[in-house]
């Protein structure tokens, strides 16, 4: 197979890894001790939910499940919510599984299947924020470049739903199973942690504010919430365990490297910044190593175009411009969830023989990247990757192969 197949191949192996119907298997112990309610909300809720049914679904008492697309299971319920932004879908949502963990007496178990994407597919700003006022903060936000965590920050100070407080809606005792989709699995910032009590300090969210110079530009109502003191009450019988993230997806992915014959490394699942900066220093590592290298992470890009693509894309396309006649390898970067940014695709590939075809088309790589249009080089010059949604998130992969 050429490198280009290879890597792909390496990619999907990887994700494999961190698909909710091969992490569950892992868990059948946990699932067969006693009967349990089922809940969870995010990317890979679906599919957590349908794994989860075919180990136990005899022990499921009744099912509930959020995220962003249509399905049917035998016992739980799916509800189509918003993504990325929360709409009243979302509000619908936080309110039906608030009534549902309401419901349970002190001596019920549930399990929850959370996952990346939660932060918008089930919220309810606190008043006076309105849900419009709450995305447009989060609209803001993304728009500047800020980072999950930072982002999340200001989320959970504005919602009755983050930050823990969806677990202080009930008194049962529960286990939280988490697909990780953050630097350094911190379940505080892992789907804006809805069950893991917020241990941020009151002006956090407002530095956050500050830092990207939105304090004015945010309505007054957030602006309100943001300085409040609030407490609320903490369920300590609730409990995590993450049962996927980057990292398993890159050791996985070094395996499969290997067993293609090439000698690989992994270098970090803390791969984070500005797609500009990151790409300067994927070339620095891929021209100082002459073995293959894995990176694990999320980086961000500060969108001023009007164009289609995503941080994958992106970094993937400034990879591209970098490269010189020296730089002979393949580099890859895709979104495990399968969509990156505004598209519908992963990521994409690049090597020096798509550098060649994009300037003999004499596509001009600067403007498509002035215009955030990574998307419309890609489908203009190929190296596009497309897996559809995967139904799992555990953030991105970057693999520089080296033959």
């Amino acid at each position: 197979m050429s490198a280009k197949e290879d890597i792909k191949e390496i990619f999907l192996y990887a994700l494999n890894s961190v698909l909710p119907k091969n992490v569950f298997k892992e868990y059948k112990e946990l699932f067969s001790k006693r009967d349990f309610y089922l809940f969870g909300s995010g990317k890979a809720a679906y599919e957590s939910a349908k794994a989860v049914e075919e180990i136990a679904i005899d022990r499921i008492k009744e099912g509930f499940v959020v995220c962003s697309y249509e399905g049917k299971l035998k016992k739980t319920e799916v509800f189509k919510s918003s993504h990325p932004f929360p709409s009243q879908k979302s509000v619908k949502a936080a309110e039906i599984l608030t009534g549902k963990l309401k419901e349970l007496k002190e001596d019920d178990f549930f399990i929850y299947l959370l996952s990346g994407g939660t932060s918008a597919l089930i919220e309810k700003p606190i008043p006076p924020v309105t849900l419009e006022e709450f995305a447009q903060v989060t609209k803001l936000l993304l728009l500047k470049g800020a980072s999950i965590d930072e982002i999340n920050s200001v989320r959970k100070r504005l919602s009755l739903i983050k930050g823990g407080k969806l677990g202080s809606f009930t008194k049962a005792k529960g286990i939280v199973l988490v697909i990780s989709d953050v630097i350094g699995d911190d379940l505080s910032t892992i789907g804006s942690a809805p069950f893991y009590h917020d241990r941020q300090s009151f002006e956090d969210p407002l530095l956050v504010l500050q830092k990207y110079d939105l304090l004015q530009k945010v309505p007054k109502s957030v602006k309100e919430v943001i300085k409040q003191k609030t407490e609320f009450k903490e369920n300590k019988n609730i409990r995590h365990i993450i049962v996927a993230n980057n990292q398993k997806a890159l050791k996985a992915a070094q395996t499969k490297a290997e067993d293609l014959g090439y000698v690989s490394k992994i270098v970090t699942d803390s791969l984070k910044g500005d797609v500009k900066e990151v790409s300067k220093f994927l070339l620095q590592e891929a021209r100082e190593n002459k073995i293959s290298l894995l990176f694990g992470g999320e980086t961000t890009v500060e969108v001023k175009g009007k164009g289609k693509g995503g941080r994958n894309q992106e970094l993937a396309l400034r990879v591209l411009k970098g490269m010189t006649k020296e730089d002979n390898f393949t580099f890859l970067s895709a979104g495990s969830d399968g969509i990156d940014g505004n598209s519908d695709v992963a990521g994409a590939v690049v090597d020096l023989l798509l550098k060649e075809k994009a300037e003999k088309l004499k596509l001009d790589i600067e403007g498509f990247l002035k215009n955030n249009d990574s998307n419309g080089f890609f489908k203009k010059c190929g190296g596009i990757f497309k897996t559809s949604p995967t139904g799992t998130n555990v953030m991105d992969i970057c693999i520089i192969l080296k033959e």
